[in-house]
């Protein structure tokens, strides 16, 4: 079984973050799009954690999501 996954999202700031295991300040910080920020181990570059902002936006008029929810966590490169 794959590692977990923490989930928080901040109602308030509407921010939703999702991570294996906590932040640190060795985490480089990529943004991926539009209010999408990624932080990626500084050694191996495998993605740690996604920051989503304006999460409720992106998801006007879908009622709820399935979960559990299944993803491959892995940076594209150009």
């Amino acid at each position: 079984m794959g590692e977990k996954l923490n989930f928080y999202y901040d109602r308030k700031a509407d921010v939703l973050n999702f991570s294996k295991g906590n932040p640190y300040p060795e985490q480089d910080l990529q943004e991926i799009g539009d209010d999408m920020v990624v932080r990626l181990n500084p050694r191996t570059r495998e993605v740690e954690g996604i920051t989503i902002l304006n999460f409720s936006r992106r998801f006007t008029g879908i009622d709820a999501l399935p979960l559990p929810i299944t993803a491959q966590r892995q940076l594209a490169t150009a």
